[in-house]
């Protein structure tokens, strides 16, 4: 498949950065709040680009739509992100056409998430399509590459195994709290640090405990009240840790000391306690095992229950890439008989065109001229004729965009671009 225009003036691109090459500061630097999604949406119309939608999440921040050049849609971005140009060119990825195409398909289908196999993204582009339509911004195109993608994911989730598991850290460590501690949602639950896991692992614990009762303490407070803003948490001073410590039944530790912040001599426990290290190097000291009370789990432990769950996972790429390949191609096909129907149609009426001036021409001259058959004739040939420009536009190996300057350069017709 070549990898012509999927417009004869615009191109669809994929513009956009994600975990993969930003960091959780640029990544914010270039996230949208609704109300910045709808600014960008609205702009886009005041700019004519007319067709396009955004997503914006905490692993990804992209624009898929039409433009002469991407710089259309990179400006739009940082017109109404904190991110500029400058940046975002560091970071940042620009696809075309077929590329574009694909990348959302691995994007909607948990291919291209942090997680492997997390299909929360997809309703958030189900999301992001509405509004665009809402905004008259979503052509047949669109609708129709959406609707694709969101069938190969539902299909991907039944019938591959990619999805069950877990596959980070964070997310290991929060089914492993949810699996070992009674009624989760009632517990107090105290995050000692605010580094990137220490981050994620709390916003896992938000989404899926539902607990209520979770503080956060690092030495730098502006740090902890910054993500507890985000996720409408407590927020205590670094002094307050020993206390908090001693009411807290599960303690993730997540800090990036070199040393033990956390030791027996501050545990005066009165409860059992949950401890997650998730510190490289370790922050919790062994001697806490001393305890009766104590349950210690480091990040090794839990990283070699995220590798096997990835490699098992990973087990099942193949298949989803099977399933979204036959569904992109569905796609595909459809896309290029919608663009080149109009060269067909146009064809036709300009070969009928030449019949009826040459029946015009031989009633005049033939007395016995046969006008049934005339007809029948010529008519077969039109269609046997424009069947074999379909079917060789119809041809993965056709330049499609070259063939119907051709076609129409030849037979001197135009059709509405």
């Amino acid at each position: 498949m070549e990898n012509n225009n999927l417009s004869k003036h615009q191109t669809f691109y994929s513009i956009g950065l994600s975990y993969k090459k930003a960091d959780a500061e640029v990544r914010g630097k270039f996230s949208l709040s609704d109300v910045a999604k709808t600014n960008l949406l609205l702009q886009a119309k005041e700019e004519a680009i007319d067709n396009l939608i955004v997503t914006s999440t905490c692993n990804r921040t992209e624009i898929y739509g039409f433009a002469q050049h991407p710089f259309q849609l990179i400006k739009l971005l940082c017109e109404n992100s904190q991110g500029t140009v400058e940046e975002f060119q560091k970071v940042a990825h620009v696809y075309k056409n077929y590329e574009a195409i694909s990348h959302l398909f691995k994007v909607g289908t948990g291919l291209d998430s942090q997680i492997l196999g997390d299909f929360e993204i997809i309703s958030q582009i189900k999301t992001s399509f509405a509004q665009s339509k809402s905004l008259g911004l979503a052509n047949a195109f669109m609708e129709r590459l959406v609707n694709a993608v969101i069938q190969a994911s539902k299909k991907i989730k039944t019938d591959t195994e990619i999805s069950s598991g877990a596959t980070s850290v964070s997310f290991a460590s929060v089914q492993y709290i949810m699996r070992n501690v009674e009624n989760i949602g009632d517990k107090n639950i105290l995050l000692f640090g605010t580094g990137k896991i220490g981050r994620n692992t709390c916003e896992n614990l938000v989404k899926h405990s539902k607990n209520e009762h979770i503080t956060l303490i690092n030495r730098t407070k502006d740090k902890a009240e910054k993500l507890a803003g985000k996720l409408n948490l407590i927020v205590k001073d670094y002094a307050d840790l020993q206390t908090e410590v001693q009411q807290a039944d599960v303690l993730v530790v997540a800090t990036g000391a070199q040393n033990p912040t956390i030791d027996k001599a501050i545990l005066n426990l009165k409860k059992p306690i949950l401890i997650l290290d998730l510190s490289i190097p370790k922050n919790v000291h062994e001697n806490v095992t001393e305890l009766e009370n104590v349950t210690l789990v480091h990040l090794d432990d839990l990283s070699q229950i995220t590798d096997e769950t990835l490699e098992n996972r990973k087990q099942h790429i193949p298949a989803a890439e099977s399933i979204i390949e036959e569904i992109k191609d569905e796609f595909i096909t459809w896309m290029n008989g919608r663009k080149y129907a109009p060269t067909i149609h146009a064809l036709k009426a300009k070969l009928n065109n030449i019949k009826e001036t040459e029946l015009n021409f031989q009633r005049k001259k033939l007395s016995n001229f046969d006008e049934e058959q005339a007809e029948l004739i010529s008519n077969r040939i039109i269609q046997k004729i424009t069947n074999h420009f379909a079917n060789h536009l119809k041809d993965d190996n056709t330049m499609v965009d070259e063939s119907i300057d051709w076609i129409e350069k030849v037979f001197q017709i135009e059709t509405a671009k």
